[in-house]
């Protein structure tokens, strides 16, 4: 799942994050320019959890996705 950047940049480089995984406690990211990966909180995007950490965990049970 990729993060809007109007939501979170990598942290590195500042280019678009994509969400690899993500489990009780954490999601990680991982840039899409310099490969950067690291482990976000759930709200890191300030969306109180709704978009990217609940969408990463449905793709999670679902059995990933196609990208």
């Amino acid at each position: 799942m990729r993060v809007d950047t109007k939501d979170g940049r990598c942290r590195t480089c500042g280019s678009q994050l994509n969400i690899t995984d993500a489990d009780d406690a954490t999601m990680f990211v991982e840039c899409l320019e310099c490969g950067d990966a690291y482990q976000v909180e759930p709200d890191a995007f300030g969306d109180g959890c709704m978009t990217y950490y609940l969408g990463a965990m449905t793709e999670r049970m679902e059995g990933g996705e196609d990208e």
